[in-house]
Parts: structure tokens; C-alpha cells; sequence
């Protein structure tokens, strides 16, 4: 137990556990991380505690348990998936009340490594199949003693199958050891959820003119609604027509138009559009539909009934929330505003797990084929940008992460340098970019080592009272 020793004061004290606790890992040996599993999965050290109804980790303290699926998630591909599937599902089927940041935690890896599949034994034994399979390309080839070598095994989840660019094109990632069906169903479910333009023409024409005949109608009592109170029926009657037309849903609301309600009756669709049994992508439609409007246009503060109904939908519904609401948002064609900046912050920080803020991070950062994959109705696609549009607002938001203790992933510290050097000239006189040059340099000391000439750089090129101080703290890494 002592070599564990280590580890444990990583996941107690560290403030970016996953990271430390990885690069611990990996230094030390990759077989540990099996290791580690098991000693999870095992029974308790203390004989006080009975083996039979309770895993090593349910001994812990609830924040060391939340670090420690956090990250497991990140680590999941060097996993079996039968065993990660067990740890969270017996978190899970505890009957005790569970701490809430440890269920949602639990519920992350579940999703991550069965990726919407039962939890039946037969699910977890294709599972295991799966991890340890050979792609069917490299059946052939499999006597040769090193095949590309640099290759490192991937886990992709079920939405990662397939992505489709905005020209149509279907990429498929490699190392996906699925067969053909299950690509073609992620295929669909993609149709479904992308942010393009291509919504509307691939499902007007299959809109039935009923259906779109009562849509209409439905948006005219929606605008002449004089009170919220009357909104809870036809919040249902909404409901009821998008769940007729199945997959062309967000195609009625795109009809509806609910965003043109009043802020409070926009707050009430939120509650009663969604129940508890519905989850993504409809939890995202109704956001995109509904909020996203309303906040791509924002220009001052927002009333504080809408900024409430959106923060307490998003703690229900996180993927919902990144998908359908942050992403397009700070992909904003003009660029963030303080107002738009505040919003954000306060669902990343009040909504969002810190593993989740980073994962947002990277794929913003990092990913191209990732951001493109947000939704909108066509109608607003040309709010939104195919790429990050760098203002103050921006920096300021990327400051307010990093002072949470965000855990930033490598890449995308270095794309975060090579920004800073490209808009030095630019914002050389603002205050908020010297600002989160610090907080950068402050918060990622050991990641930004290998950028310390050019951040270094970036500061001379600056001229604030805070230049003095990113320069001293530059010469201390």
C-alpha cells in the first residue's frame, strides 16, 4: 500500500489531480494504471468494513473518489472498459445516498465507456472484446512484429465514430474497432446534432405540412402569450408535436421559434420542454432554440430571470449545455462581449466539473472538427464563426478558468502561446490580456516551460504597469 502512497497525496492536495496523477503514473510504469484499478475495485483494507457491499474507493473521502473517476475518465483508454464499467456501476447501485459531485463523477465514466450501451453482462463482455480487438484492416498484417509502432491505443466514444465535415465528407478516426452498424447509427445520431446549414434543407421537405401547419400556429399563440402561467400547457402542446415528428424536432422548433418569447416565459418553456426521462440531443434543442438566440445577440447584461433559467438548466443538463449553449456562444461571430463573458463564466464555473472545463478547453483550442460539431438552427449559423474569435471578453474567460485550477492539457497550453504571440501587437495596451498573460504564467509554470522565450517575448511587446511582473515571474521558471 505504501508505494500508493504518492498518488493519494496527488488526489487530496494537488489542485489539477488528473494531470499529476498521469504523469505520476507514467513515469513510474504504464502497468500501473491496472494496478491501481484493481486496488479500486478490491475489497476495503479494513476488516471493520464489510467486503461484500462496498469497493476500496467507497472508503475514501467523497472529493478523493470524485478525482480519482475524474480521472479515470480522462485515462480510460488505457483501461479495460469491463472493469470501468463495473467500478462505476457499483458506485452507482450503492443503496446509501451518494455525494452529488461523486454520482455525477460515476454517471461521466459510465457514459464514457459503455457509450449508451446497457449494463448487461453481454454488454460488458463485447466491451472487453472490443478493447482488446485488432482492427479488421490489420487482420492480415498481424505477423509482422512492429506494425506502426507510434501508434497509441484510442477509446473513442460513440459519438466520436463518425464525424461529417461542412462539406459532407464522413471521416472516420482510426483505431475505431467497431463494426459498420454501430458507425452508421453514430452516423445518424450526428445528422441529428450537427451545426450546419444542412439541417434545414435535409428535413423541410420531410416535415409533414400538418406538422409544420401546427408549428405555425403554435408560434402565434406562443407571441400573443400575456402571461407565464399560460405558457405551462402550450410548453406541452410544443413537446407533445416535436416528439411526432421524431428526428425532424428540431426542425419544429426552428417553426416555433421560441426565442422570440418574453425572457420569462422563455424561462418556464426551459422547465417544462425537458423532463427527467430526456436527455441529449432534444436537452440541447431546446437550449439552442430557445436560450442561444437570445445571448448571441446580447449586448448589455442579461435579465437575471433568463441568466438564472439557463444556469439551473445547465446543472441538469451539462452536455446539453456545451453542445447547445457555451460552444456556439464563444464561437460568436463578432466575438465575446462582457456580458456574454460573465454568463459564460458563471455555468463553467457553477455547472461544469473542472476535468469537463478542460476536455471544453481543448476541444475549443485543439480540435477543430470538434467545434464545428455544435448546434444551432440554420437561421443563426451566421452569428457564429468556424473559429475562435479573439477579443478581451475572451481572455478574460480563459483567465476566470485558470483561476479556478483548471488542469489545462498541453496542447492547449501551446496553442494558447502561439495565440498570445499572434495578438501581442494587438492588445499590447490592454490591461485584461497582460492580465491573463500572469495568470497563465502563474498557473501553468511547468506546461509553458517550453514557450518561456516566446511568452517572454510576447511580455516585452506589451506596455502595462503589469508587464514588469509577468517578466520577473518569466525569469523564475
Amino acid at each position: 500500500m505504501e508505494r500508493w502512497n504518492p498518488l493519494m497525496e496527488i488526489f487530496v492536495k494537488s489542485p489539477s489531480p488528473e494531470g499529476e496523477a498521469s504523469q505520476w503514473m507514467l513515469q513510474q510504469s504504464s502497468s500501473l494504471f491496472a494496478a491501481f484499478l484493481a486496488l479500486l475495485l478490491g475489497a476495503p483494507l479494513s476488516p471493520s468494513v464489510s467486503s461484500h457491499s462496498c469497493m476500496w474507493i467507497q472508503t475514501l473521502p467523497n472529493v478523493v473518489q470524485t478525482r480519482i473517476l475524474s480521472f479515470l475518465a480522462i485515462e480510460s483508454h488505457r483501461l479495460c472498459p469491463r472493469l470501468l464499467h463495473q467500478l462505476a456501476s457499483n458506485i452507482l447501485g450503492t443503496g446509501y445516498l451518494l455525494d452529488f459531485w461523486v454520482e455525477r463523477a460515476a454517471r461521466n465514466l459510465l457514459s464514457i465507456v459503455s457509450a449508451g450501451a446497457d449494463s448487461s453482462t453481454s454488454c460488458s463482455l463485447q466491451l472487453e472484446e472490443e478493447f482488446h480487438a485488432i482492427p479488421h484492416w490489420l487482420e492480415n498484417m498481424v505477423t509482422y512484429d512492429s506494425l506502426l509502432p507510434w501508434l497509441p491505443p484510442e477509446f473513442h466514444s460513440q459519438n466520436s465514430l463518425v464525424s461529417v465535415s461542412n462539406k459532407g465528407e464522413e471521416v472516420r478516426p482510426l483505431g475505431h474497432f467497431g463494426n459498420y452498424e454501430e458507425e452508421k447509427e453514430a452516423e445518424e445520431h450526428s445528422n441529428l446534432s450537427t451545426g450546419s446549414a444542412g439541417i434545414e434543407s435535409e428535413h423541410d421537405s420531410a416535415l409533414v405540412p400538418e406538422i409544420q401547419f401546427k408549428a405555425t400556429e403554435l408560434k402565434s399563440r406562443l407571441l400573443e402569450l400575456e402571461s407565464a402561467a399560460k405558457s405551462v400547457p402550450l410548453a406541452e402542446e410544443i413537446r407533445q408535436l416535436c416528439t411526432c415528428a421524431g428526428e425532424n424536432s428540431f426542425v419544429v422548433l426552428g417553426f416555433v421559434e421560441p426565442w422570440e418569447a418574453e425572457d420569462e416565459i422563455i424561462s418556464v418553456l426551459l422547465t417544462h420542454l425537458v423532463d427527467g426521462t430526456e436527455e441529449f440531443p432534444w436537452s440541447a434543442h431546446v437550449l439552442a432554440s430557445s436560450v442561444l438566440p437570445k445571448f448571441l445577440i446580447l449586448q448589455s447584461p442579461a435579465p437575471r430571470i433568463l441568466s438564472t433559467a439557463t444556469i439551473n438548466y445547465c446543472k441538469s443538463h451539462q452536455r446539453a449545455a456545451v453542445d447547445g449553449f457555451l460552444l456556439p456562444l464563444v464561437l460568436r461571430k463578432e466575438g465575446l462581449n462582457s456580458a456574454i463573458c460573465d454568463i459564460i463564466a458563471r455555468i463553467i464555473k457553477e455547472c461544469l466539473h473542472p476535468a469537463h472545463v478542460s476536455a471544453f478547453c481543448q476541444r475549443l483550442l485543439c480540435n477543430k472538427k470538434e467545434v464545428e460539431r455544435f448546434l444551432c438552427l440554420p437561421c443563426h449559423r451566421s452569428l457564429i464563426s468556424d473559429e475562435l474569435v479573439w477579443t478581451e471578453a475572451l481572455f478574460t474567460l480563459f483567465q476566470s478558468i485558470l483561476n479556478q485550477n483548471i488542469y489545462l492539457t498541453q496542447d492547449s497550453v501551446d496553442r494558447i502561446a502561439y495565440v498570445l504571440d499572434e495578438m501581442a501587437d494587438k492588445f499590447s495596451k490592454s490591461l485584461k490580456f497582460s492580465n491573463f498573460l500572469l495568470s497563465l504564467v502563474r498557473k501553468c509554470g511547468p506546461s509553458i516551460y517550453s514557450h518561456k522565450f516566446l511568452l517572454k517575448n510576447v511580455a516585452e511587446r506589451t506596455d502595462t504597469f503589469i508587464t514588469k511582473s509577468v517578466l520577473s515571474k518569466l525569469n523564475t521558471l
